[in-house]
This record gives C-alpha cells, structure tokens and sequence, in this order.
C-alpha cells in the first residue's frame, strides 16, 4: 500500500462576503429593550449585517469563495477539497459545499465536506484541508466558514439577538515544501455541552453567557497557549491574534493576557458582530483586503464555542501577489 511522503500547506488568498443591509445598536434598540451604551459596554458590537431575502450560508459562501480563489490568483477548477463549515446550514442535501461547487463551476468534481462545530468550524476544517493536503489526498482547498445566525435569533431577547450577525470567510490553500500551517490542537468541554444551543419549534440560538464568558477568561489562554506549543513556537513568534470574534470583553482580555500589546489583533466583531463559524476567516480576509494584516505574519488562530468544542492552529499569512 502506497504512502505518500508528509509535505506541509499553506495560505494561498483571502476571501469574504457579507449581506448588504447593516444594524446599528440604534436601529436594534427600537426592536427591542437596549440601546448603543448597554450593547457596547457588554459586547463591543456596534454593527452587524444581517441577510436579507436573497442572502443564505450558500450564496455567502459561494462569494466569498469567489473572492478567495481571485486572490490565491486561481481558477474554480484548480481546486481539489471543499469544506463548509457553519451551524446555520438549511438544507441536509444537496450539501453547502457541493452547491458551492456547483456553484462556482468546479466541473472537475471536487470532494465536498460539510462541517458543524459551531463558532470553531472554520478551525476544525482547516485542520482537515491542512491534512488532507499533507498526505496527498488533495493538492488545493478552498475552506470556508458560512453563517446566517439572523435567522435563528429570538429578536425580542436582548441578550442574544444583540450578538448576532452574518456573514462568510474564506481561504484558499494549496502545497508547501514547508509546513506554513501548524499541527491543529483541538478538543471539547463537556460540561459547558449544553452551554451554547440551537432549539427547535422555535428554533432560537440560546446560550448561558455566564458560563462562556468564565470560561473564556479562565480557560482559553492555556487551550491557545497550547496550539502555539503545538507548532514549536512561542508567543514571541506570533504576529497576528486571530480569536473567535465572540465578544471584544473576550478577545481583549485573552490578547493582554497572551501578551498582545504589539501585536495585530483582529476586532471584527466591532462591525460584524459574533458570525460564528465565519468569525475568524471573515476578519482575517477583511483586514488583509484592507492592507492592514501583515504578509508573511505567523498568526495564531483559535474559535470556541457550541458543543462545547475548540481548535486552532499557527498559520503564516501569505506574500502579496505584485
């Protein structure tokens, strides 16, 4: 039985897309019991879009895939590997990622991956892409995190309905002859399982935020301490802090406490609010469109979240086409 030999990947381009309507804290305080200084004290979140009619996790996804691959300076047709991930899929079948596919005009019959680990999604298929690609099962991937939280929102409760926003993240990596995406460490907190939820009849978005947040600031920075270990690096090292964009009462903390100061530190969650599985690549491709994240920068990357599950890896951002 063949085995082929270990090669490494790395980012190829950035991606992204977002609904076009935008919610101020002012607009939402006229649905519901809050108002811009209780949303920005507690959350950071000053914007977030929302998907109108026409917008779902697959036409997110297949633009902001789209927009990856025009970056990585590829065609559709380049690709190997889709993967999906996000907790707001509508339908079982045809999958998210076989519509995008299709979608994009991937005649060449690309395998397709569906995945749900909620706000760590993206994490958790990276780390996939990045294996596949090791091995030599796939040559390029397009990974993307996808979410419409809007639509699963109880609108008249302002501790949750706040949070939400939508959008999609993309990236697009292929071979290295060295390693430019580190080893994932993943894992899952089975007490806090039920800590963040999806209900049904209604079917609501609900979480203890209590219990999150507590974890967040007691727990996480030894679980990313952990993935920087992961890839024989140190803190020192890091150049960019990519979190789950969950709370900026969260991101800011865990930053000072990893040592942030001079580092780049995405904030997205400022003007897109918590997107879930899309947090992390949809920050990441918004500042690197903007000509603010560094090229060549290793970042760590870490999501938490629903299930009670975590991942990340160190990637190095990629060199800017001339």
């Amino acid at each position: 039985m063949n085995t082929p030999a270990l090669r490494g990947s790395r980012i190829l381009g950035f991606g992204h897309h977002q609904p076009s309507r935008v919610l101020t804290n002012d607009e939402l305080s006229t649905m519901v019991d809050t108002n811009d200084e209780w949303i920005t004290t507690r959350t950071g979140i000053k914007t977030r879009r929302i998907a109108g009619p026409d917008d779902s996790v697959v036409s997110l996804a297949i633009e902001a895939g789209r927009n990856a691959i025009a970056d990585a300076g590829l065609e559709p047709s380049d690709i190997g590997l889709v993967i999906v991930a996000s907790t707001t899929h509508r339908e079982r079948s045809p999958y998210t990622a076989g519509r995008v596919a299709a979608a994009l005009g991937m005649t060449n019959g690309p395998a397709p991956i569906d995945i749900n680990t909620a706000c760590s999604g993206f994490e958790y298929a990276m780390a996939l892409a990045d294996q596949s690609i090791r091995v030599g099962a796939s040559d390029t991937a397009l990974v993307i995190g996808s979410e419409t939280l809007s639509s699963i929102a109880d609108w008249t409760d302002r501790s949750t309905c706040v949070l939400v926003g939508d959008g999609a993240g993309a990236v697009v990596i292929g071979p290295s002859e060295t390693a430019e995406i580190g080893p994932v460490s993943w894992g899952s907190v089975p007490h806090l399982n039920e800590a963040v939820l999806v209900t049904r009849d209604p079917e609501y978005f609900t979480q203890q935020g209590r219990s999150i947040y507590r974890w967040a600031i007691t727990e996480a920075e030894g679980h990313a301490r952990k993935v920087v270990d992961a890839a024989g690096l140190t803190l020192d090292d890091i150049a960019v802090f990519a979190f789950h964009q969950a709370n900026l009462r969260i991101i800011e903390p865990l930053a000072a406490a990893l040592g942030g100061e001079h580092k780049y530190v995405v904030r997205d969650v400022v003007e897109s609010g918590n997107t879930s599985a899309a947090s992390v690549p949809l920050g990441l491709s918004k500042a690197w469109h903007r000509g603010e994240l560094p090229e060549d920068a290793l970042t760590l990357l870490f999501g938490f979240g629903g299930g009670f599950a975590h991942a990340g890896q160190v990637v190095r951002t990629p060199r800017r086409r001339a």
